[in-house]
């Protein structure tokens, strides 16, 4: 089977600042909103797939501190759907540069949109501000005072750009599968699949993974079982303060296990998103040490104090954690699963996944142009 074990930290850099003036600490003092919207609908039926990239999202608007995220999937009558039924593989959000005037003749030559990505580290994938799967509905997003995430900074866009949201939903409609856990660890032969979205070739030792359920595939279903077409959303609830001086901002930064980067690079060029868990060998499975451990070591950009910390896992992880070059534990996060039929405690899911919020200032991640990865 294939993992996907994520880490993302929000880090304050405030290594070579003074400290925290008395307003920054009393961030709640300005007026804290929230609003909730609705993605683009997408529609599934038994053992299909959606996996779309919404664009120009509806989002808050203006010079913004973000302060959490939450989202989940629902139908049309706004109830909550459960795992067993619609599997969310992934969400994702975050902010693009749109270009104004796309029709003119000066814009032509200039792209119609640019990714804003986050500040690390790995700059070909997971560029997002926020993303998170089944574990969504229980898993903190809140950004503590006296810090946000910046958005909305007019100073930021390229000129003749403008900030956009877009969000990606990745979800599969398990009811009536032959093999509800296959289909959502995406096993090709429960997709009949033997070439990616973009028609290439996947290698015979592919045994599942994202290249076999991408938008529009189709997992096996029982014979004779038929399903209603449904008309489903994401919906996401974003909290935000204005911005003002008070905040103190954060950077994002998205850590992938699977990063095979060499020591000397600190670009996060080799983050491969999935990896391929071996099946647990007889004489470990006699023992009861049936546990895959993936190790990765990562060079942050910057240095600061951790604010925040939280893993993404799919089904069978059992945790996550980023340590110090010295071995010193910084972040642990950590799934919880569920064990009945509702949803947010669907049996054998991951429901969650526990939030690192270290006391400010007191867990610091110093930048060594020399350190090795």
């Amino acid at each position: 089977m294939r993992r996907a074990t994520i880490l993302v930290l929000l880090i304050a850099l405030l290594s070579v600042i003074a400290p925290l003036p008395l307003e920054a600490l009393n961030v709640r003092g300005h007026l804290l909103k929230s609003k909730t919207f609705l993605s683009p609908a997408f529609f599934l039926h038994p053992g299909s797939v959606s996996n779309k990239f919404y664009y120009d999202v509806p989002f808050p608007r203006g010079h913004l501190a973000l302060k959490s995220f939450n989202a989940e999937v629902v139908d049309e009558n706004g109830v909550p759907v459960p795992l067993h039924e619609t599997y969310l593989h992934h969400w994702i959000v975050e902010p693009y540069y749109a270009l104004k005037n796309s029709d003119s003749a000066d814009a032509q030559k200039l792209p119609k949109g640019i990714i804003a990505r986050n500040s690390g580290v790995c700059t070909k994938t997971l560029g997002q501000y926020y993303g998170l799967g089944s574990e969504t509905r229980h898993t903190a997003t809140w950004v503590p005072d006296p810090y946000g995430i910046e958005i909305g900074n007019p100073e930021k866009p390229p000129q003749g750009y403008e900030e956009k949201w877009l969000i990606n939903v990745h979800a599969i409609d398990t009811r009536g599968a032959i093999d509800k856990l296959g289909c959502t660890e995406c096993k090709c032969d429960l997709y009949n699949m033997t070439i990616d979205e973009y028609g290439r070739k996947l290698p015979k030792d592919y045994i599942g993974g994202l290249n076999c359920c991408y938008d529009q595939t189709q997992c096996k279903v029982r014979e004779g079982f038929n399903g209603d077409l449904r008309k489903l959303f994401l919906r996401y609830t974003v909290t935000w303060l204005d911005w003002s001086d008070a905040v103190v901002p954060v950077k994002i930064y998205i850590f992938d296990v699977t990063d095979t980067s060499p020591p000397d690079e600190t670009s996060g060029t080799a983050c491969k998103i999935e990896y391929q868990v071996e099946e647990c060998s007889p004489e470990n499975r006699a023992k009861n040490e049936c546990i895959d451990v993936k190790v990765t070591k990562e060079v942050i950009p910057r240095g600061g104090d951790i604010v925040f910390g939280v893993a993404h896992q799919h089904s069978g992880g059992i945790g996550a954690s980023l340590h110090g070059q010295d071995g010193r534990l910084l972040c642990a996060s950590i799934p919880s699963y569920g064990n009945g039929e509702e949803a947010g405690n669907e049996d054998n899911y991951i429901v969650g996944m526990s939030t690192c919020y270290p006391k400010p200032g007191s867990v610091k991640i110093e930048y060594c142009k020399d350190a090795d990865r």
